[in-house]
């Protein structure tokens, strides 16, 4: 899943494949961070870029590195100054 920024950049993430791993419904990953099911079903399909605190609390709860499970891709189309 790769969501889109302003500046071409982009963050992949892999907590659908956390989730299903763990055998948990989105309900439950939700309510362990803190979140709404609507917050963990748009950001497993790639359309919702957590907050910095919120990837922690994933990252946490699986017990893994953020950068396990979120990946910043740099975009090529940055505006130059």
């Amino acid at each position: 899943m790769i969501m889109k920024g302003d500046f071409g950049d982009s963050i992949s993430n892999k907590v659908y494949e956390y989730r299903v791993l763990a055998r948990m419904s989105q309900l439950e990953l939700a309510e362990k961070v803190g979140v709404s099911k609507q917050t963990i079903f748009v950001m497993e399909k790639g359309n919702y870029v957590p907050t910095l605190l919120l990837a922690f609390r994933i990252a946490n709860f699986f017990k893994v590195d953020v950068d396990d499970i979120f990946t910043y891709l740099e975009g090529s189309d940055k505006n130059e100054n």
